[in-house]
């Protein structure tokens, strides 16, 4: 008997999810578990990539808080949050790197 879950499965779903709720994924990267607020999915030579704000590394916070770029094929075991997060000012969009690209991306205001 299968059970349905509202909840999405599977990485790209989960992180389309946490894109349009705004809230924060967990994976694991480099072997350490990051917390990461997912920006914006997008294709770039083929394969799919995340721009996110690390808000945690094993635990810890960063020194700073910057948009890193992230090849989904590097990302173990992500999982969807419940911890919220508002998108960095200087992340735009409609930035070109992303022109024609871009699958989902968070929406300012």
């Amino acid at each position: 008997m299968n059970s349905v879950s509202d909840e999405p499965s599977g990485p790209v779903p989960t992180l389309l999810a946490a894109i349009v709720r705004r809230h924060c994924v967990t994976a694991t990267y480099n072997r350490g578990v990051v917390t990461l607020a997912p920006h914006i999915l997008y294709t770039r030579h083929d394969e799919l990539h995340i721009d996110a704000v690390a808000l945690e590394r094993d635990g810890k916070p960063p020194r700073e808080l910057k948009l890193g770029t992230y090849r989904l094929t590097g990302l173990g075991d992500i999982a969807a949050s419940e911890r919220p997060f508002f998108p960095i000012e200087d992340f735009d969009p409609g930035a070109e790197r992303y022109q024609g690209t871009t699958l989902l991306a968070v929406e300012r205001g």
